[in-house]
């Protein structure tokens, strides 16, 4: 007995024909990581007029990561349920409409509520963008280059946040930081929903909601992110940390164990008996890592040591970006050329060697940095877009988005390690304190040389995480991996 199913919904034949839902889709993926670090810049200014703590401050940035990437594996399951495009146009509309509330916000604990509501709709936003590029091509060249444009625009929000927000700070409040979140929200969601058919009931899982699955791991992933929050905050050793990281513990393990008996899982973790999800998983980990070491390490690099204005440390990254683009080709390339495997481990071992000589460079001027950043740039951008279509390809055809989910989670849990990384060896090599204005020269020369151990170090664990990822892909020399 066989069942018909409904036509597939017409494919767009070029990026330029999709120009609607791609714009859309970028808009969507850029605001979502924009907000990632726009506030990193205007949080002196917030605390001077709410009358913050430092502790506050830090949990205005840090309650959006929190509820982002905990509830990212949730929000790609509920997609997957209830309709991709419907959870989109609802997570724009509610992004838009909450970033709005941000001008009745009195007191720094309104902010973090709004942050965190802010970081749930984002959650809602994230698998779902890249797991409707899916949908809009068949042709999986179009598919990795429609992929790589949502990407780059979305890091380059994550870079550029910052500048953007030094900008703008200059002639308006802080407020407009948010408030701008509005009419972009608006417009991807006009071209979400003109561009973008509708879901059909059979490319949708019909299994019901694992709420149990959902709520372990919001606990688990929310729980591990503030551990090592925590540990940089109050110290590894201190209770809460390790209370922390041992109900984190605790949670993954429930998650892990609930997973593989219920019927209806909300990750099948069955897929990672394959090696292209494992690999995929653990090479996107390792970019991360060094992509959130580097970032947060040059920021202290350039405002702190050179003293440069906040201006100028953010257009001190355009080499990010600029390499970003430039790298699609190769990218490209490399994997019609050599398969996924050859590519990322390509891409790794650049990665590695840009670690190592990032290393070196940070006391030899910004031009070594910045030939630094050019090569790191190529390997992260090889990584993060050709497991980006592994991971997702390698789910079933109703799972797209806990695919999409599962990729994001692993560049947020990685961007919490390198974070965390970052951090601790510059607190454990150089000081806990650092201090405002014009640093003396041998504060300078500490700071240097404790780059170049911390740099080395991260090198050796994303060598290691991004490598053995990697050698777990398989040797096609498409972006299927059906």
């Amino acid at each position: 007995m066989s069942t018909a199913l409904a036509p597939s919904p017409p494919a767009y034949r070029s990026l330029r024909a999709a120009w609607l839902p791609l714009l859309a889709l970028c808009l969507a993926f850029f605001v979502e990581m924009v907000d990632n670090t726009l506030l990193s810049i205007a949080l002196p200014t917030i605390g001077r007029d709410l009358g913050s703590s430092t502790t506050a401050l830090q949990w205005v940035t840090g309650a959006y990561s929190l509820t982002f990437g905990g509830l990212l594996l949730t929000a790609g399951s509920v997609a997957d349920r209830f309709g991709r495009k419907r959870v989109l146009l609802t997570g724009l509309a509610a992004f838009g409409a909450i970033s709005l509330c941000v001008v009745a916000v009195s007191t720094t604990a309104e902010l973090i509520a709004l942050r965190a509501a802010l970081g749930l709709a984002a959650a809602a936003m994230a698998p779902v963008t890249m797991s409707l590029i899916f949908r809009l091509f068949d042709d999986e060249k179009l598919r990795m280059r429609a992929i790589s444009m949502v990407m780059v625009v979305g890091l380059s929000g994550f870079v550029l946040g910052p500048l953007l927000a030094g900008s703008v700070l200059a002639h308006v409040s802080w407020v407009w930081l948010l408030v701008i979140n509005a009419p972009i929200a608006a417009i991807a969601a006009f071209g979400v929903w003109v561009g973008v058919d509708r879901d059909r009931p059979e490319d949708l899982t019909h299994d019901p909601l694992d709420l149990l699955g959902a709520v372990l791991s919001v606990a688990g992933i929310g729980l591990a992110c503030y551990t090592l929050t925590s540990g940089v905050e109050h110290g590894w050793l201190s209770a809460v940390t390790i209370v922390s990281a041992l109900a984190a513990v605790a949670a993954v393990a429930g998650f892990v164990r609930h997973e593989r008996r219920t019927s209806s899982p909300m990750l099948d973790l069955s897929l990672f008996d394959r090696g292209p999800a494992r690999g995929a998983v653990l090479a996107q980990v390792g970019t991360s890592i060094a992509m959130a070491a580097v970032m947060f390490g040059l920021i202290l690099h350039f405002q702190y040591a050179y003293g440069w204005s906040p201006m100028k440390a953010g257009l001190a990254n355009l080499p990010l970006i600029i390499t970003m683009l430039a790298a699609t080709p190769l990218s490209e390339w490399l994997a019609r050329r050599y398969g996924h495997r050859v590519a990322v481990l390509t891409a790794g071992l650049l990665l590695t060697g840009s670690l190592v000589a990032m290393s070196w460079a940070v006391s030899h001027g910004y031009l070594a940095i910045a030939v630094s950043m050019v090569v790191m740039t190529v390997g992260i951008r090889t990584i993060m877009t050709i497991c980006a279509v592994a991971l997702v390809d390698a789910m079933p055809e109703n799972r797209t988005s806990i695919g999409a989910a599962l990729n994001d989670t692993a560049q947020e849990v990685g961007t919490s390690v390198g974070t965390a990384l970052i951090g601790t060896l510059i607190a454990v090599l150089v000081t806990t304190q650092l201090p405002a204005g014009t640093w003396s020269a041998d504060l300078v020369s500490q700071f240097f040389a404790g780059e170049q151990i911390a740099y080395a170090l991260i090198a050796v664990v994303v060598g290691a995480v991004t490598i053995f990822g990697a050698l777990l892909l398989t040797d096609s020399r498409t972006v299927e991996e059906h």
